[in-house]
């Protein structure tokens, strides 16, 4: 009987020790981030997102040419977030700032699969040799061709494609879909014909986080998912459309999403207009801006103040910002150039 109350102990020790073991593990991965590196690419984009299960997506791959500046900007991105490997890479559309880096990232890092909205729908002889350029990149890895209502195959994070080739989400996404109010008095647009109008787009849920990111859609196309139902919902982060453009960013849009923090992946002289900057700054509920670059053109008071701008002056310094996000909503952002951080 003594033996067997002895082994009786030990097991309890036993399974108390694993179950303590299968604890701190599941509490060690439920703590783990989002992470987001907003990836300088002068005026382009370049976006990588790092899921907590460390699966990679990045959002568009920066300019051509400049001699890999772009490409060697997304790999220090990369080994900061310590990956070897880009899981993912989204292109939004095919401009030369969104597509056009393809070829120099694929000959410094590998990238797994690419996401695109299918073929570049305009016809001119630039247009043909970008997409060219962009389809012997990324001829050895795997494709798939992104639409409206699909998800990401990513772990850990929820990303549906809300619009693409000019289509967008037919039903609102959860919790979404109430009258938006916001789109009152707000007209349409000239039609945009080029590939602006057809970006990919999406919405990536972590937990009671989100972040909404629409590429370079035009005005009109947000209207289609905002009005007169608002089928977004309300973010906590909004990536602003087309590096700050008055092209889109309709009040439609940013002020139904009423997000918490708006990052604008402006250059010094592109992006960051000074009619976009006052409809994100007047969303309801907004607490700050940030900005990968002071925005020249619009002067002090469209930009900024200067702890939550990357880089501050025309020098091709490179800095980047990084969001790191939590299950529970809250968030921060981090600016390596003055080592401020503010958590939201």
């Amino acid at each position: 009987m003594l033996e067997v109350s002895i082994i009786g102990r030990m097991c309890s020790r036993l399974l108390s020790a694993f179950c303590s073991l299968l604890f701190a593990v599941c509490l060690s991965a439920a703590d783990k981030p989002l992470q987001i590196y907003f990836v300088d690419v002068e005026g382009g984009q370049a976006t990588l997102f790092v899921t907590p299960a460390g699966q990679s997506l990045l959002v568009d791959t920066g300019w051509p040419y400049n001699a890999y500046r772009d490409a060697n900007r997304i790999v220090a991105a990369a080994k900061m977030a310590k990956i070897k490997k880009i899981d993912y890479v989204l292109i939004t559309h095919y401009h030369d700032d969104h597509v056009g880096g393809a070829a120099q990232l694929v000959a410094k890092i590998p990238v797994g699969t690419f996401i695109d909205h299918g073929p570049d729908r305009e016809t001119s002889n630039a247009a043909n040799h970008l997409y060219s350029d962009y389809q012997k990149a990324s001829a050895s890895a795997e494709h798939i061709t992104g639409a409206p209502g699909q998800h990401l195959p990513l772990k850990d994070v929820d990303a549906m494609i809300v619009s693409g080739d000019g289509k967008s989400i037919d039903q609102p996404l959860g919790g979404a879909g109430q009258p938006n109010a916001a789109c009152n008095g707000v007209p349409q647009k000239e039609t945009d014909p080029s590939e602006n109008a057809r970006s990919l787009g999406f919405v990536m849920t972590f937990g009671q986080f989100k972040v909404v990111d629409l590429g370079d859609l035009t005005w009109n196309k947000e209207l289609e998912l905002m009005c007169p139902n608002n089928k977004l919902g309300q973010t906590s982060l909004l990536i602003v459309s087309h590096h700050g453009s008055d092209l889109s960013s309709s009040p439609a849009l940013v002020h139904a999403l009423r997000p918490k923090v708006a990052i604008i992946d402006n250059g010094a002289k592109k992006g960051g207009s000074a009619s976009a900057w006052d409809v994100v700054k007047s969303s309801p509920g907004l607490q700050d801006i940030w900005q990968l670059h002071f925005a020249d053109a619009a002067g002090a008071e469209h930009n900024a103040q200067d702890p939550f701008i990357a880089n501050v002056n025309e020098a091709d310094t490179g800095r980047y910002l990084k969001v790191t996000a939590y299950s529970d909503g809250t968030f921060e952002v981090f600016n390596p150039r003055n080592k401020f951080t503010r958590k939201y």
